[in-house]
């Protein structure tokens, strides 16, 4: 044993000392007297799922949830009373605005990244791009941390967008990347054994696999390796699974399809609350077209029609079927848009300020956080930045947001960097 730990290098015979000691005396190697644990923030939850809804391209925040009414270039966008009395949103979202007692906005978010790509990256992660690292999302970090509700159905389902997206398993083992359905409508494709082959022969397949793949996973005995034959279990499961039927948007009346819209995001949205009546802990479901550089009214008018209707749909229904208080409603998108119209009657990007919105799982309905300044153009109190937006998500799940995690090259890494949550929220 002596000698092996020789070969080893400083870092990897450090953490293997460190680790054995843990293990055998129940100690750490550290110069400080503080408990491991300690400094965590480790507390009950106050949400067990999430829906997260991804508005790409950069929502225009003074065109939705945080409009001007006296900025010279607000356009033709009318401010709207809401059931909460003091708060106004824009008349873009009339079933949302009956709705502002179950939601929380925040109208002080700022962003470090300007552009789509790595504000994406930063909405999803909480760390800047980097090209020797892949930094994971939160439903993977959930899954890990917190684990499954559902031993067969993934605890990370991601509805609509690109299936290369960011905020996937990052450097956390490839079992917690979440599962891309590209449409709603389609159900879970390629889970039913073909015809010609029955349970027994498909456990005799599997076997025979297994024995020809015994004497590669002994010589590589990598994560990577291990991450194939957990892919295996885990079809095998699902294909078994009674709760497949939740990815079967046909077995919803049709009053409550209607209520949802006809729309691909209505319908991602329906399948969100199915998944996580089934166990599913994470869903995001993104709705595209936000990035609106050319003829911004007209765009805006048309994407918040279904994000209006749809939202205020998920809200009831959760709310009406006992969901909503564990299950975080997250409207999310990379930064906002400019205050000023451009040449072309449009918004360019914007991350100095723009606007989120939490609901359920916890969080108090019927506030604003945070303010933008009279045209929405800087945050004038109660800045909220990306990590701090994430850290408050980690916080509702009750992750321990300071525990360090370390990458495979050693790096240390946390949920939401060195984010903080807004416990004012909650």
């Amino acid at each position: 044993m002596y000698d092996e730990l020789n070969k080893l290098d400083e870092l990897s015979r450090r953490k293997f000392i460190q680790y054995s000691a843990k293990a055998l005396l129940g100690v750490g190697l550290s110069a400080s007297t503080t408990p491991l644990w300690a400094s965590q923030t480790i507390k009950k939850p106050t949400a067990r799922n999430v829906i997260y809804i991804y508005l790409s391209g950069g929502m225009s925040h003074i065109d939705t949830f945080d409009p001007k009414s006296s900025w010279k270039d607000q356009g033709p966008v009318q401010t709207i009373d809401t059931n909460v009395a003091g708060i106004q949103i824009s008349e873009y979202l009339p079933s949302l605005a009956r709705r502002m007692d179950k939601i929380a906005i925040i109208r002080s978010m700022n962003s470090t990244q300007g552009a789509h790509e790595p504000g994406n990256y930063f909405m999803h992660t909480s760390y800047a791009q980097r090209g020797t690292i892949k930094h994971p999302g939160l439903g993977a970090w959930l899954n890990s941390m917190s684990g499954k509700t559902n031993s067969t159905l993934p605890g990370n389902v991601r509805i609509g967008g690109s299936n290369n997206a960011t905020g996937g398993a990052g450097f956390l083992d490839s079992k917690y990347e979440p599962l891309h359905l590209g449409s709603p409508d389609d159900g879970l494709p390629y889970v039913d054994r073909h015809q010609s082959v029955d349970e027994a022969e498909l456990r005799e397949r599997l076997a025979l696999a297994q024995m020809m793949d015994l004497s590669f996973h002994k010589k590589y005995p990598s994560k990577q390796v291990r991450a194939y034959g957990d892919v295996y279990e885990q079809a095998i499961k699902l294909m078994n699974s009674k709760d497949l039927a939740a990815f079967d948007l046909s077995q919803e009346p049709k009053l409550t399809r209607d209520v949802y819209g006809d729309s691909r995001f209505g319908k991602s949205c329906l399948l969100a609350r199915r998944l996580v009546e089934h166990g599913v802990r994470f869903v995001e479901l993104t709705l595209g077209g936000w990035d609106t550089h050319n003829d911004n009214h007209d765009q805006v008018a048309g994407l918040t029609s279904p994000l209006d209707q749809s939202v205020s749909a998920l809200l009831d229904d959760l709310h009406y079927r006992g969901l909503l208080d564990e299950t975080l409603v997250v409207i999310g998108t990379e930064f906002g848009r400019s205050p000023e119209i451009n040449s072309n009657a449009g918004r360019n990007h914007h991350p100095s300020a723009f606007s989120c919105v939490l609901a359920g799982g916890g969080i108090k309905g019927g506030q604003v956080y945070g303010s933008t300044d009279a045209s929405g153009h800087s945050v004038a109190d109660n800045g909220v930045s990306v990590p701090d937006f994430n850290a408050t998500i980690a916080y509702a799940l009750g992750l321990p947001i300071d525990k360090v995690v370390h990458s495979p090259s050693g790096r240390p890494f946390r949920v939401a960097d060195k984010g903080r949550p807004i416990t004012a929220l909650f």
